[in-house]
This record gives structure tokens, sequence and C-alpha cells, in this order.
């Protein structure tokens, strides 16, 4: 990639509208993060007395708001190996789950195994706040999957050389290590962080209390807490400091809306329904909905608090029948009609939906 076919920011965000709905802070953030890490790597090649700090970004959401669906775009959009690990299977060395390594095995796998490619791509690590301290008191039994992997993802968010196993699973002996610099690879980091909002509210109201504190207060919007977030909220949920410090680019996600969710439903370039009519496309069934399913769809993803992710649960419920008759049949023409719907979604079992 060189200087001119680097996309600038303004190019970033106007791909990520195409596919994501709303959240324009953590566009921008995102697309300001991203240019500037791919271009501190132009910089490298070319040699420089001013060494830029590589920028990874932590971004605060609940569940559905798009997290990894941004990551996802942006690695599209500049046409790097890109993976999505959970930070919930990750533990210590030496404990039962997967070794921190095992995201650079992932990345390596995406990349076909050129080691220069993998170096410079995109890893997202969800859940991050799966592995926040679990107090702040250190006890006699080990946090093998909260702090002890927050130290080891240390060495990876900072950039050093890892000895990777190609094939994943524990280090042995006997196998052969693939060696990958991390230090060029950007870590896009996500976790819900549920229940910061009161940390962040608690926060505010001790550094408001006093003289001048109504004037501060004021401005306080106390729908949306998230918008608040600083590095000490991290902190007090159960990140390490060392781990704040390697993730220098906060930003948040805003909870959707209904608005937001029925634009997800059908707007975007790969939105859900865009999809299921090209599924049926392809086996020559022209497939439309009733608009009153679109609005059904999302009223069952905010009951059920799911999210953009509800969306595809919910659409997938209705017309999973449908996608399994149609290539067999011969109907041309499909309409999905709301009590059809509300049929599929009744049918079935409202805990496989709530455990989507």
């Amino acid at each position: 990639m060189d200087r001119k076919k680097l996309p600038k920011p303004r190019e970033i965000k106007a791909f990520l509208d195409q596919y994501v709905i709303g959240q324009d802070e953590a566009k921008k953030y995102l697309s300001v993060s991203v240019y500037n890490h791919y271009k501190r790597l132009l910089q490298k090649d070319a040699g420089d007395e001013v060494e830029i700090e590589k920028s990874n970004i932590l971004m605060v959401g609940s569940t559905g708001t798009g997290k990894t669906l941004l990551a996802r775009t942006i690695a599209r959009k500049l046409h790097v190996p890109f993976t999505i690990v959970d930070a919930t299977v990750l533990t210590e060395a030496g404990y039962v789950g997967e070794d921190i390594e095992s995201i650079l095995t992932r990345l390596l796998q995406v990349a076909d195994y050129d080691v220069p490619s993998a170096e410079r791509g995109i890893v997202f690590i969800d859940e991050m706040d799966k592995i926040a301290r679990k107090g702040d008191n250190p006890s006699i039994t080990r946090d093998v999957s909260g702090e002890g992997v927050q130290q080891g993802l240390l060495k990876l968010l900072e950039g050093s050389v890892v000895n990777v196993p190609p094939q994943g699973g524990r280090k042995h002996p006997d196998q052969k290590m693939i060696p990958v610099d991390t230090k060029n690879i950007l870590f896009i980091c996500g976790g819900a962080f549920e229940g910061i909002e009161k940390k962040i509210a608690s926060r505010l109201n001790t550094k408001v209390v006093g003289y001048g504190a109504s004037k501060e207060t004021e401005h306080i919007d106390r729908t949306n807490f998230l918008q608040y977030i600083a590095p000490q909220d991290l902190r007090s949920f159960g990140l390490i400091p060392e781990i704040i410090g390697r993730l220098p680019i906060l930003t948040y996600l805003n909870p959707l809306d209904r608005e937001a969710l029925r634009q997800i439903l059908t707007e975007p370039k790969n939105s859900i329904i865009k999809q299921y009519v090209k599924l049926f496309a392809m086996d020559e069934v022209e497939l439309t909905f009733e608009p009153a399913v679109y609005e059904y769809i999302v009223d069952k993803a905010i009951e059920f608090k799911l999210g953009a992710r509800g969306l595809r649960a919910i659409s997938e419920t209705i017309i999973m029948d449908a996608m399994y008759d149609a290539p067999s049949g011969d109907q041309k023409h499909l309409t999905i009609t709301l009590d059809y719907a509300r049929q599929k979604v009744e049918a079935y079992s409202h805990a496989r939906l709530k455990s989507a």
C-alpha cells in the first residue's frame, strides 16, 4: 500500500456509512486512527527520525451496536488480513483454554501464512470487558481469565516478536514456531462493559460536587453517560493501567433506537433484507415483504433486547421454512406477510431467540 492509495479519513467514513447506520462519532475516531496507523507504517518504510507510536483502539458499546461490523468493514476497505477473537476463550499460559498467541495463529491463517501481510493486519478482540480484573485486591486464587490474560495481551498490543504455533493450540517443544512481529498490527478491541455507566455517573457527580458544580452538571446528558467515558472508568471497571495505556484511542457506540434498527434492517448496502432477497433471487424466486413485517422484526429485537444482532435471528426464524422449500418448488414469487411472520416467530421458542 502506498501513500497515494491509502484512503483518507473522509473516504473511510463514507465507506463505513454504506454498511453501518449511525455511530458517526465512532466512525470518525476509527477512520482517523486507522488512517494514521497505516500512514505510520508508510512513514516507517521511508525511515524518519520522528517515530509515531501505534494507536490501538477500544470501542465501548452494548451488544449489537455494530462494533464487530465496523472493524470488519474497515479491514475490507483497506484490503488487509482481518480476524476476530473472543477474549473470553483466552487464558494464561499453562491453563485450560487458548493461549494468547492463538490470536496471531488466526491472523496468519487468514493471510495464508504470508507473515509480512499478517504483520500489517487488523485484529478485533471482542468481549474485552470479560477479562476485567474481578476485584481491586489481588486474591490468593489465580484470575486465569482476567488480569493474567490482560498481562499476556500487553506484549501483543505494545509490539513484540511472538513465536506463533502455525496450527494453533498449545505450544509444545516439537512444534515449529513462526515468529510474528506485532508492532505494526492494529488491534481494535470492543466490549459492552455492562454497568460502566454507573461508574461514569459516579465520577461525574464526584467531579462536579462543590464549588462551581451547578455549571458543570447543566451540560451533562444523563440519557447517555457512555459519551463521557474516560480511561479512569475503564480502570475502575477492572482493566489494568498498562492495558488502558496500550489502547489510547477510546470511543463509544450509542445504543440503537427504534429508527436506527429499522434502517439497519433494510438500508445498508448489505442489509439483512437485501441479503435474503439476493439468496432467493439465486433460486429465481422474487422475495418481497409487507412493510409491516419490518416493524414487527424491529419490535421483537427491542422486546428481546438483542440490538442489531437480533434482527438477523428473528428474520432467520421467519424465513427459514421458505428457504427450505423454495429451491425445490416452482413458485416464482413469495411475499412474507405480517400474519406469516407472527406465526413463525410465535411457533419458535422464545428461549432460543433470547440466546441468539
